[in-house]
């Protein structure tokens, strides 16, 4: 199955323009979406959740218009928005059990097999008594791929998944994302670059709401090796730097800036070659669009 999105444009009433043209073709696996906060990938996240319509374009997943058959769509899709409400007493058991009856599973003893199979697969069967309201950012994350899950989708979307998670939760994260996107799509809308370098094999870079690169991480690195230098510069000079050079992004340690450019010649000056990075990439699209800085 394959998702497909030509021309999709929205424009909100107070006139921002949150996407403007995109168009995209996702197949099975995990699928990167990174862009900065703003840059119109919750739209389009839940555009294709069927919860808010587009001004222009088509969106079909395998013979399915999604903008018009929309019953059908939620039939064959999971998603897990940004921020995402749960009622803090009810236990998880008891709440992924109501979930699995509104998904249309009536048959009891499925129902109660399904939500043992859920709970195990994000690791959370030994807290399935404890109410939602005690679980910690990471278990809340997981019990949101379960609930999800419910429904046994073709298609799953999670809108900025691993914000505010501590390093071994996001491991834990990255880990159960990467099993599930083995058999279904799996969309991840991010900001962080660490996320689609870890988990994704394609991916699209989009900022005010147009895509600016689309493909595999390793066809933006391509472009940019042998073209990245580096160098530490007073935080003073830095205006002077970005009028002499293409600055693809900046970085304080201890106290001083780590510039860094593109070049296609040497620029000597002090500053040193280094392999480029998934974040070079990011950066020196995004810095297209909008300044470097405001998104550091």
């Amino acid at each position: 199955m394959e998702l497909i999105i030509k021309n999709l444009s929205k424009t909100y009433p107070n006139g921002v323009q949150a996407l403007c043209n995109v168009s995209l073709s996702i197949s099975k696996g995990m699928y990167g979406l990174l862009g900065p906060n703003g840059a119109g990938k919750s739209t389009l996240m839940r555009t294709l959740a069927t919860l808010q319509d587009p001004d222009a374009g088509i969106v079909k997943l395998g013979d399915i218009d999604v903008l018009k058959d929309k019953q059908s769509v939620r039939k064959k899709l999971g998603y897990l928005p940004q921020d995402f409400g749960l009622y803090p007493k009810v236990n998880a058991e008891v709440m992924l059990n109501h979930i699995a009856q509104m998904k249309g599973i009536t048959d009891k003893n499925q129902r109660r097999q399904l939500v043992e199979q859920l709970l195990n697969q994000v690791n959370l069967y030994q807290d399935r008594k404890k109410a939602l309201g005690t679980f910690s950012g990471g278990m809340r994350q997981r019990f949101g791929i379960a609930q999800a899950l419910a429904g046994q989708p073709s298609l799953l979307i999670v809108d900025e998944p691993t914000a505010g998670l501590d390093p071994s939760e996001r491991n834990r994260f990255y880990n159960l994302l990467s099993e599930l996107g083995e058999n279904i799509i799996v969309i991840l809308s991010t900001h962080i670059v660490e996320d689609v370098r870890t988990l994704c094999s394609n991916m699209a870079i989009i900022c005010r709401g147009e895509v600016l690169m689309q493909g595999k991480p390793n066809d933006g690195l391509g472009k940019l090796e042998g073209k990245v230098y580096h160098k530490l510069i007073n935080k003073s000079d830095l205006e002077q730097y970005r009028g002499d050079y293409q600055v693809i992004s900046t970085k304080l340690i201890g106290g001083k800036l780590n510039l860094s450019i593109k070049s296609y010649t040497v620029p000597g000056n002090g500053f040193v070659k280094r392999p480029a990075d998934l974040e070079d990439v990011y950066f020196d699209y995004i810095s297209q669009k909008i300044d470097p800085d405001s998104f550091l």
